[in-house]
Parts: C-alpha cells; structure tokens; sequence
C-alpha cells in the first residue's frame, strides 16, 4: 500500500477509508470547527481539546467552592466584630455579602449543569471575576474608610486580576478585556463611594489607586500568554494526523493508548503511541524497527477478518513517537473478564476461542505469527448488536514472523532488545529454546489462554519468569479438569493438552484444524447468542 503525505509536521499512512459521517450535534460542530481550522483554533477557548477544558470547568467549581467558604467566613467575622465592637451590623455590607454568597452559589450548580457547556461555564466564571472585584473595590475601602477614615491603596482586586487567568484559562484577548473590566472597578468603586458615601478623596488618590491594578493587567495578560500558549501547543501535541487525542486510557513498557477523535468524522478511535526511544536507542536500529512497524501496520489493515482489531491509521508524528489507530471497543479483555467473573464455562470457551482461530488463521495466511498470543490481547465486547465478540489485538509490533525475504536483515527475527519474545505464562518452547517459530507457536499459545479461561490458572506459575519458561519447556502440564471445580468435557480437555505439546508436531496443525476439533467438541448446552445476551445484561449491561 503506497504511502501519502499529509501535514506537514507528521508522515502519516492511509490505511483505511474512513466510515460514513454520523450527524454532527452543536457542541461536535464547534469542536470540528476548531481542530480542523488551525486559525480557528487559536480564535477559539483557548485553543483547549474538549478533556482539558473539562479539567478547566473542574477548577471553576474549585474556584467558586473557595470563594463561597471564605465569603460566608468573612461575613461571619463582620458581623462579630460589628456586634462586639460596632453595635449594628450594616446592612449594605450584609446584603452584598448575600449577594456574593449567592453568586459563588450559582457558579457551583452552573458549572455541575451538564446542560452548559465548558466553554460557557467558563465564560460565566469571568463575569463573576468582575463582580467580585467590583464588590472588593466598593466595601474594601468602605469599611476602611468607617475605621481609619482612609482607603487603602491596594485592594484584593489586585491578586484576583492575577489570579483568575491561572485558574480560568481564556484566550489572551479575552483575558485582557476581562482584566481591564475588573481594575476599573478600583476607580469606579471610588466614585461610586464619593458619591453616594460622601467620601472627598484628592484626583491623585484616584490614580494611586489605580496602578497596582493596572499592573496586574499587565501581569494577567502575559500570564494568559503562557497558559493559553502552552494549551495550544498541547492541543497541537494531541493532533495526530486526522485524529485528537482526547484522555488516556493506559500506558505500557513502551507507550500509551489513548480515546481519540477523527478531525472530520464524530468517530472514536484508540491510538497507540510508540515512543521510540524506550525500543530501540540506537538511531540505525531504529530506522529498521519503523520500516517494519509500517510494513506490519500496513499488513495488519489488509486483514479483513472482523475479528481482528480494525486498524484505520499509522503514522510518525515529528517528535519521532510512532503510532497507530485502532477502532475503539467496548468490552474487557480475557484477563480481566476471568479475574472478575472467575473461570469460563467450557461451551463459551470454545465459543470464544473459535473466534480467536479466525483472526489467526488470516494471520498466518499473511505470514503474521502474532508470538504474544494471551488473555490481555484479546478482547470480547459489545459490537454492534453482537456481544461475546472477540478481537485479537496487537499484531505486527515486532512480532512479525518474516519468511526470509532476499536482502532482509536476520536481526528481524529479533525482538527490539534481542530478548525473548512473548509471555513468559503464554510462551512457547521454541520460543524460549530460540528456534524458529510458525503458526504452531500460536496455537500453544492459545492453549495458555484455553487453560486459563477454564480453571483461572496459568498452565505454568514458577517462582520466576526464568523459572516459568523453563517449566514450559521441560515440564508436562496437567489436564485443566484437574485444576478447576466447574465441569471440563474430556475431549477438551484433551483439545487443550494437544495445544500444549512440547514438540509442534504432536499440535493442532493449524489454526483452521483447532477450530475445527472445538466445533466438533461436546461441550454440554452451547454458548447460544441468547446466553451470552443473557450473560451481558446480568454483568456488563452498561457497556
């Protein structure tokens, strides 16, 4: 498949055409707008991907619980200290403090109101700066002025004005707009004092006054610089060839995964980014590591059995980190779906296994032995309105079995460290033993993974993963019937032991001859769809 450019700063592979557009609501319309419009993006909030601003819209609501503890704190001590001291309260000072009291309030439900948007929670929170500051310019000298008969120089309008675009990320325009609404409320409030207080204050007072918020401004609007270019560059860093990164799902040895987006399409994808610094330190080892990532990635997009994990994109992004989009699923893999519901009935193990033989036998019909065959590689899930739906995931990082083409370097062979490929609870004895590997290595594999669906056991536990191999290699293993309570069909049972032969020879030829054997297999009521909706809607119904 021949590789296309696309934007400048990343080498991308088109591997698969993209699915048809679903309709596109108002929120997805803005963000579309966005990511695909450079000039738009910087125009918009920030320049912030849609779980950044979530985090944003979180310290709002961090933000205004703040104000509202230490509002109602700071009225309470007024009206100590003006019932010890003072005699009355007054009442301006305790309706503003009401008023703000209520206004921190409304910022806390608005900003848990899903109905609004990040982006409008946000826009709310910078109002409620500037009617704070307001508050703070007007009362601050006010009482003030009742003590000592001055006002202070410096009001806490000064620090908010930095403060808030630490906290309320906004674009730096919009952060200068707001920072000079709020320093105007300095010189307002005291007109506002003069005139309806009776405060007779010099015009330099009014100036003094002024400058340590316009200093602020000045502060805010660098500060606004920073954050909002530091959000851009991370949006950027989050562009993906057609695709934004979104949150992490996980990370590994060698890279994370993440939920992602399609710039065109509402379409959720997974990418796997491959640092390429953590599998091969050395520059010409990794010129040879990412020829064969994109000849595998290539590879394992042609294949078009639907239970093999869906490949849509491949690419090199210009920092050097490799990566690849995969469809994204909804489900859990045979790891954990033992580790929670405990082992797996024999009819549904031969249900799922089958599946497995599907995705493998394609596989190997390209040449791909996937060598790391085990229950976290493969997954069951809701797909569509199937579930019980298997994927196989994770071919083709440098896992691929190369039938020796003229020119090719043995070291393909290899690993990236020149260590042992695979498990060590799932690993073949030609792989520990070094020796050459076919699609029969696979097939001891997923005898591994056979055992522990039925008993909830590696087939082999030693002390060490040294240890484990060498069991693997030397030691016979026992029938699976022999380390489970729940039923395990004798013909099974010996399905499973035959995957599990030292020597390839004595194992299912091929994956198509072990799909076979399970079919063929009494395993008592089959695992029919009706089951396994049934087994969905009790455990996993909101997957």
């Amino acid at each position: 498949m021949r590789a296309v450019p696309a934007d400048s700063d990343v080498r991308r592979f088109h591997l698969k055409a993209a699915i048809p557009q679903p309709k596109l609501i108002v929120e997805e319309a803005a963000f579309l707008q966005q990511v695909t419009d450079p000039s738009a993006a910087r125009r918009a909030w920030a320049g912030l991907t849609p779980d950044l601003l979530e985090k944003a819209r979180g310290r709002v609501t961090t933000l205004a619980w703040v104000m509202f503890a230490l509002i109602g704190a700071g009225a309470l001590i007024d009206l100590l200290y003006a019932h010890l001291y003072v005699g009355a309260s007054d009442p301006l000072m305790i309706a503003g403090s009401i008023l703000l009291w209520a206004l921190s309030g409304g910022l806390i439900l608005a900003a848990r109101d899903e109905r609004l948007s990040h982006i409008t929670v946000l826009r709310l929170a910078l109002v409620y700066e500037v009617i704070i500051c307001l508050f703070l310019a007007v009362f601050t000298p006010w009482l003030a002025y009742m003590e000592i008969g001055d006002v202070p120089y410096v009001t806490w309008v000064t620090p908010l004005i930095i403060l808030f675009p630490l906290i309320v990320p906004s674009p730096p325009r919009v952060t200068l707009i707001t920072a000079v609404a709020a320093a105007a409320t300095r010189p307002l409030g005291l007109a506002l004092l003069a005139a309806f207080a009776g405060l007779e204050l010099p015009a330099m007072r009014y100036v003094v006054s002024t400058m340590s918020p316009a200093f602020a401004v000045v502060l805010a609007y660098v500060g606004s610089r920073v954050v909002h270019g530091m959000s851009v560059d991370l949006a950027e860093a989050r562009r993906l060839g057609s695709y934004v990164l979104e949150s992490r799902l996980g990370e590994g040895g060698m890279g994370e995964v993440w939920q992602a987006k399609h710039r065109l399409l509402v379409r959720p994808a997974a990418v796997k980014l491959i640092r390429p610094e953590l599998v091969a330190r050395d520059p010409a080892r990794q010129g040879t590591m990412l020829a064969r990532f994109e000849r595998e990635a290539q590879v394992t997009a042609a294949m078009s059995s639907p239970h093999t994990i869906q490949v849509y994109d491949f690419g090199i992004e210009r920092s050097g980190t490799f990566y690849y989009v995969m469809e994204l699923l909804r489900g859990l893999d045979l790891e954990e779906l033992v580790r929670r519901f405990g082992p797996v009935p024999a009819a549904r193990t031969a249900h799922l296994l089958t599946q497995v033989c599907d995705s493998l036998g394609e596989a190997h019909e390209h040449g791909l032995i996937h060598r790391d065959v085990k229950p976290a590689n493969i997954y069951v899930c809701r797909y569509g309105r199937q579930v019980d739906f298997v994927k196989v995931l994770d071919f083709g990082l440098v896992k691929l079995h190369h039938h020796g083409e003229e020119g090719e370097s043995p070291e393909l062979e290899l690993t990236i460290d020149h260590s042992v490929g695979g498990t060590p609870a799932f690993i073949a004895p030609e792989q520990v033993a070094g020796e050459q590997v076919d699609g029969r290595t696979d097939i001891y594999s997923l005898g591994c993974v056979a055992y522990w669906l039925l008993t909830g056991s590696y087939v082999f536990e030693g002390n060490s993963a040294l240890q484990t191999m060498v069991m693997h290699v030397r030691e016979a293993p026992p029938a699976p019937s022999s380390r489970t309570e729940q039923p395990v069909p004798d013909a099974l049972d010996r399905i499973v032991l035959a995957c599990l032969e030292k020597d390839p020879a004595g194992r299912p030829q091929s994956v198509d001859e072990l799909a076979a054997l399970l079919e063929a297999c009494d395993v008592g009521d089959p695992w029919t769809p009706a089951r396994a909706a049934n087994w969905w809607s009790a455990h996993l119904s909101d997957l």
